[in-house]
Parts: structure tokens; sequence; C-alpha cells
């Protein structure tokens, strides 16, 4: 038999404790013989054998104590403990509901009930008032294709702390032309002035086969779509209502599976993106095919990393189509508009800037009731093909803009498309009383000049008067009293 560890240890320290009295008795030999005669005599000799056979003595007992009895019969198996129901994982793996991941049957009802497993599961008290927080349940698509007829909702208001992610759903031929297949609406009301809050859903792609649109949340809060990939909508690609703080990120969405230049292009339809609430951000994603790629009517939302190439501008689709009068307070920063621009109607509180425009695509300001207001367009880049295509343009088919007021487009570099601004630098050289320097090329509002810097240099002896005399039709006119040679440097701004 193998000795035992404790065995083992025992025998390393009664070794050692061995060498040490060996070692001591030796060294004892090595005194002159009367002292070694004389410890052995006055009995230290004696008292020091009889320490350590009682130290002895009482290791053996510690040793007999700790050692457990041998026995011939086997050790009883380890029994499995139940654990309470509050304590299991909160994964809820669907096909143990009956979910066929091959997605040739219905998978529909199956998948509703692990999302009222979910729902009804453990709860560990509230995050909002009124949403429990059902402590970060997960409903597990385990990389399956599940067929659905009909959406996939929650059973009721008032939940939060869930995650749906892990597979593919696709929608059925009768799926029905205005659902959505995840839709985080409510049939019943709570406490709550939102209906979910902390719902997540992430690694999925969402296959709408032309019926319907992929996700829909409406009154929900702090809601995160992370990492999916929806295609074949025919009304929207995600649609966001009310509530605030839905945040989109790293995902794809397109009504056809293209990679641009597709023949039918023109005939794209739907909205990717649909944020008609506030306090939200779309970051980090691609939008590859609609007629718009994302729809903003709500306040306060971010726009980060977008790259659109859905519908382009010459087939009548918008990239960012900003519907909101008055009250716009959007920023867009660091996009890719790919031969879709930017519409933006009477926009106020807008920020355009380190954005790339490509293919001739324009940022397009809309008169609805004549506002512009706090508007930056500034350092972005805009390629085009040299056809004269202005880099941002005024429709003012209801009305001009009369009430223009912060409104900086400055910065930006231009290839191939037609410079716009609201300050420009320019000068003119002449002999006699009167010199003009035209900015309308360049100048964004018509007819609208509220800030003019000028100075007139002369070589000549005589020292004339001047004035400003005229900014009408964005050109500046400086007159003299005197003809003399000279050149006149001036510096405008309109849209402050």
């Amino acid at each position: 038999m193998e000795p035992t560890v404790q065995g083992k240890m025992f025998t390393i320290l009664m070794g050692y404790l061995a060498s040490l009295f060996i070692v001591h008795v030796n060294g004892g030999t090595s005194l002159p013989p009367d002292i070694h005669q004389k410890l052995i005599s006055n009995g230290r000799y004696h008292d020091q054998m009889q320490k350590m056979q009682a130290l002895k003595h009482s290791l053996l007992t510690r040793r007999q104590l700790a050692t457990p009895p041998i026995s011939s019969s086997p050790a009883p198996a380890p029994q499995a403990t139940l654990q309470p129901p509050q304590s299991r994982p909160r994964v809820y793996q669907v096909t143990s509901y009956g979910a066929d991941p091959t997605g040739k049957s219905d998978s529909t009802e199956a998948l509703l009930k692990a999302i009222a497993d979910a729902f009804n599961g453990p709860s560990e008290g509230f995050l909002m008032k009124g949403i429990t927080n059902l402590g970060g349940a997960h409903i597990n698509l385990q990389g399956g294709n599940y067929l659905i007829s009909k959406p996939l909702r929650l059973p009721a208001a008032g939940a939060g702390n869930l995650m749906i992610s892990g597979g593919t759903l696709t929608a059925s031929d009768d799926f029905p032309a205005d659902g959505y297949l995840i839709d985080l609406s409510a049939s019943s009301s709570s406490s709550s002035s939102y209906y979910y809050e902390y719902i997540t859903i992430k690694d999925l792609m969402l296959d709408c086969k032309f019926r319907g649109g992929g996700i829909s949340v409406i009154n929900s809060l702090r809601t995160s779509i992370d990492n999916c990939y929806i295609t074949h909508f025919n009304t929207e690609g995600i649609s966001v209502k009310n509530g605030h703080e839905t945040y989109i990120r790293n995902s794809f969405l397109g009504q056809h599976i293209t990679a641009g230049g597709d023949p039918g292009e023109r005939n794209f339809s739907g909205t990717a993106i649909n944020l008609m609430g506030n306090d939200n951000a779309v970051t980090d994603v691609v939008i590859f095919s609609a007629a718009v790629g994302v729809m903003v009517s709500g306040q306060a939302n971010t726009l980060s990393g977008v790259h659109c190439y859905n519908k382009a501008t010459g087939f009548g689709g918008t990239g960012i189509y900003l519907k909101l009068p008055s009250l716009t307070q959007t920023r867009i920063v660091n996009c890719y508009l790919d031969y879709t621009g930017i519409v933006a109607e009477d926009p106020v509180q807008l920020t355009i800037s380190s954005s790339f425009f490509l293919g001739d695509a324009f940022i397009l300001l809309k008169s609805i009731n004549g506002l512009a207001k706090g508007i930056n367009i500034v350092d972005n880049m805009f390629a085009g093909s040299d056809k004269g295509i202005e880099i941002v343009q005024l429709d003012q088919s209801k009305g001009p803009f009369k009430k223009i007021d912060q409104v900086v487009v400055d910065r930006n570099n231009v290839e191939g498309m037609n410079l716009k601004a609201t300050a420009a630098r320019g000068s003119a050289q002449g002999n006699g009383t009167s010199w003009t320097v035209d900015f309308s090329r360049v100048l964004l509002f018509p007819n609208f000049i509220n800030h003019v810097q000028y100075s007139l240099s002369s070589s000549g002896t005589k020292f004339p008067s001047h004035a400003l005399r005229n900014v009408s039709q964005n050109r500046v006119v400086i007159e003299s009293d005197i003809a003399v040679a000279a050149r006149v440097f001036v510096t405008v701004e309109q849209g402050s």
C-alpha cells in the first residue's frame, strides 16, 4: 500500500528531528571528556531524551487521530444536490422547448414558451419602478435557424434584464406584413412609465423574407441591439418609438443583400432604421440597401461611424433624413455617406463633422418654416465627379430661410464638387473709385451677408477716403472718394 501524504510528512519530520538529536549527541562528544561527563552526571542528557520521547508520542497520537481507518468497502458516490429554483442558471435553450433549429418546421410556439418561462422566472427586485429585474435571463437560440409565423413578443409589460441571442429568425410565408420578427411592444400596461428596460438583442440574423420588419422597440428604456444582421424587410429594419436610450451597434441592415451597384437599386424601398424617440445612438452600422438609411424624428440622437450606401440620391434615396423641424438636436460624426446624402428639415442644433461624402453626395437643408439655427457643418470631405454639384444645398420650395442664426459651414475640403460656405475671403484690384468682390458662388444663403471686414491697400501718394457701400446679392462693393490704384481684401460671414 502506498504511504499516505500524512505518513510521508511524519517520516520526514521524525528523520529531521532524529538528525538534530544525533548532531546534538555527536557534537557533545567533541567536548572535552570532563565537560561531557559532567552533563551526563547532572542529568541534562536524560532530560533531553525524555523531552524527545514525549514529542514523539504526541506526534504519533495526532497521526492516529488524523488518519481515517482503512476500509475495504468503496467510498459512496457523491450525491447530486438539488439547487433551489432561484439559484439555477437562467439560460433557456429553445431546442428543449421543441424549436426546430433546421428551419423546416414552425418554431413560433416553442420560442414564445421559452420567452414566457424567462419572463415568469425568478426575479431580483426591480430596475425602474414597475420593471421586474429578471436577473439576466438568457434565451439562447443555440445557433439554429428558426421559422416563425408571428412576432415574438414578451407576454406583458414590466420586465427587464433579459437577453435574446445566438441564432437566426426567418419569417414564414404567412408572417403578417405589418409585423416585426421581434416586437418589444406591450399588449398590457405596467406601473412603470416604460414597458421594458435593459433588453439586449444580440448576435442574431433576422430574415424578414419581405414580410414586415425586423425589430420594433416601443416605449422602452436602455435597449441594446448589438451585432445583428437584418435583411429582406419591407417596412423597417429597426423601429424605435418613444422611450429613450436605445443603442444600435455593430450591425448590418439591408433590404436586399448586395455590396453596391445593384441593378435593382432604384427599386429599393423601406427604411433601415427609424428613430422616433429621444437620446438614442447608432454606432458603427452599415446600411447597404433601403430607400432611407436612417430616419430621425426624435431629439438628441447621435449617429457615429454609420456607412450608408443604400439607394443613391440620383435614384431618389436618402442616407440620413432628419425629419423634426425646429427640434433637430442631432450629431452626425465620423460617418460615410456613399452616393447618398443627408436631408435636414428646418435644422436647429445640428452638427455634421468629420464625415466623408462620396459620389456627389451632399447635404440638403430643407425649409419648412424658414428656420436654420445652431448648425455646424465643418471638417468634412467631399468627393465628386466634376458635375458642378454643390456640397451643401438649400431646398426653399416651401419658402425661403428667413431666421438664420449661428450657422457655420466651413473648413470642408472638396474634390470634384463646388464648395459652399458661410464664411469666405476674397480680393479685387483696380484703378478707380469702386471695387466689387463677388461671393455669390461660394456663400450658402443667397443675398445674406451680415458681417464684413475689409482693408484697402494703395501704393500711390494719394490717401483716399473709402467705405463699404453695398452687400446685396452677396456682392461686396467698396467705394472711394477719389480715383486710386488699389487692392481691397474682404472677409465676409453669414449665418450669425
